[in-house]
């Protein structure tokens, strides 16, 4: 099966009013992609310049972590202006153009908005600060305690600490992350149209799609109560007000096209799967597979508990190894240990980057063949690890709210590496890039792995190249196989099948090899960790 060619693959891309159903999707985290014009920061104009491996990669969009006018308190997430991109990263007229330019190679965008809150800089915030009705935006309560000396509930930051902030006059106003991120009133209207309208924005500009950032917070218990253990409803998570605000969101998508992804952690199948109704958001992140430990029994109940939450109201499910968020893949899968909460961050917890990166490439394999959509994080294609950031230059918010106990991160935002022999590791002509890149990073560089038929990047390419033959909406049908190894076919006699018990596993005999993750025995079995792609 050859790598379709430009003009195929953009012809496909303008037919294809369904491709989110099975798409690829390469999450750009802007500030550490590609420096364009040399200040450390990565820009716009570096991801455009490298537009070329993108469309070689085959993905199929961009998602983009914010690129709006921010004071980058929080990576971006603490947005000022919607409607502007941020000075580092470029202008507007940069994004209309990367749009354009994606497009015309086949690869759609997806931009990323924040409707629980916004910065403390925004316009709005900054007359709200001064007294004025635009208070009625936000969260203020007056204080607790004799004086209002206490916050007005027991609510606590994501990012530790009090959830909220008092000002000079004596108000506190809520903050769920960081003080410079105050959440939105969504119980006031213009909140919901400033939204609508920006929404609008971005599709006129030629965006796809719009992936919602902590899309079950934005909604409020007007009464803002303490928490309580076991309270139904919760007062800020997943409340059923939100799913009006959804449909509304809906109906302005309809009229372009266009599709929703949105970040939602909730355990309960039932209640997730209400956000995928086909009058709501159309996909919704698979966190639960991203943090599966590296254990079979546990890897297939997570794969039949998503496909099974999402059939009843016919999305798509979603796969992610790794995100900005989170710890690494080849990391997290070296760790000896995979029981625990292995998607967090800790610091200096020990790892074999060489059982990891095993792993990793059976675990792309996997994800790959799975029905529905992929979300491939920038770097994971390259084998990246986390990196430990030195703590005088660690910037994001998590390390410093926890007091330092948490690492933050940092360590999966590392500026990539381009090219082996150039400063920086090609990520920059100019200066020294925003975050420290490791010793040995060059090592990890595109020009080092784009002409290794055994490298990361090749078995990425291949395997997106190729994944197609499983038939795009096929279901899956599990197949007979020993403890340890999961296998199952799709379309057209295509099979996956996972090794992570300790004995080799032998596939069929008649099977031809469409690719493998890593080199087989000399009796064409499967080593443990290793993933192969078979046509019966």
């Amino acid at each position: 099966m050859g790598q379709p060619t430009r003009t195929t693959r953009t012809a496909r891309a303008a037919q294809d009013h369904d491709w989110w159903r099975r798409a690829v999707i390469y999450q750009v985290y802007v500030r550490s992609f590609a420096d364009g014009d040399g200040d450390g920061t990565g820009d716009l104009a570096g991801v455009r310049a490298r537009l070329p491996y993108l469309a070689e990669l085959g993905v199929d969009a961009l998602w983009f972590t914010p690129w709006y006018r921010s004071p980058m308190k929080d990576g971006g997430y603490d947005v000022a202006d919607y409607r502007a991109v941020d000075p580092a990263f470029g202008t507007l007229a940069d994004a209309e153009k990367l749009i354009a330019e994606a497009r015309g190679l086949g690869i759609r965008t997806i931009v990323d908005i924040v409707p629980n809150h916004v910065s403390d800089q925004h316009p709005w915030f900054r007359a709200a600060r001064a007294g004025g009705p635009e208070r009625e935006l936000f969260h203020f309560r007056p204080g607790r305690g004799a004086h209002g000396e206490l916050p007005p509930n027991d609510w606590r930051s994501e990012f530790g600490g009090p959830a909220w902030t008092r000002l000079p006059d004596g108000d506190w106003y809520l903050h769920l992350f960081a003080p410079e991120q105050p959440d939105l009133n969504w119980a006031h209207p213009a909140v919901r149209r400033e939204h609508e309208d920006v929404l609008r924005f971005w599709f006129e500009r030629g965006v796809a799609g719009v992936r919602i950032d902590s899309a079950a917070l934005p909604a409020k218990d007007p009464r803002l109560p303490d928490l309580v253990e076991g309270r139904d409803p919760h007062p800020y998570v997943d409340r059923d007000e939100l799913h009006d605000v959804y449909r509304s969101w809906r109906a302005v998508a309809d009229a372009y096209d266009a599709v929703f992804v949105g970040e939602v952690w909730l355990p309960d199948s039932e209640r997730f799967a209400r956000y995928l109704r086909p009058d709501e958001l159309h996909t919704a992140f698979n966190f639960a597979f991203m943090t599966c430990p590296w254990q079979a029994d546990r890897l297939r109940a997570c794969v039949d508990e998503t496909l099974a939450r999402h059939a009843p109201v016919g999305a798509p499910a979603t796969w992610v190894l790794c995100n900005h968020d989170v710890t690494r893949t080849v990391t997290r899968y070296g760790r000896a240990d995979t029981s625990f909460d292995f998607a967090a961050k800790s610091f200096g917890t020990p790892t074999d980057l060489a059982l990891g990166a095993r792993r990793a490439r059976a675990a792309a394999l996997l994800s790959l063949a799975l029905p529905g959509a992929v979300y491939v994080y920038q770097g994971e294609e390259l084998g990246l690890p986390e990196a430990d950031v030195p703590v005088e230059r660690i910037v994001d918010p998590m390390h410093f709210r926890s007091g330092g106990a948490d690492p933050g991160r940092d360590g999966c935002r590392i500026p990539l590496p381009w090219a082996a022999g150039a400063p920086h590791a090609g990520f920059g002509p100019g200066r020294e890039p925003w975050l420290p890149q490791p010793a040995g990073w060059a090592s990890y560089a595109v020009d080092r792995q784009q002409d290794d038929p055994g490298s990361m990047l090749a078995l990425y390419r291949a395997a997106i190249r190729l994944r197609p033959a499983f038939g795009g909406d096929a279901p899956l049908t599990w197949l007979p196989a020993p403890d340890g190894v999961l296998a199952f076919s799709r379309a057209d006699g295509v099979v996956c099948a996972v090794n992570l018990a300790g004995a080799p596993y032998a596939p069929p005999a008649a099977a031809e090899l469409l690719l493998a993750s890593g080199p087989l025995d000399d009796e064409g079995r499967l080593p443990q960790d290793t993933a192969v792609w078979l046509r019966l």
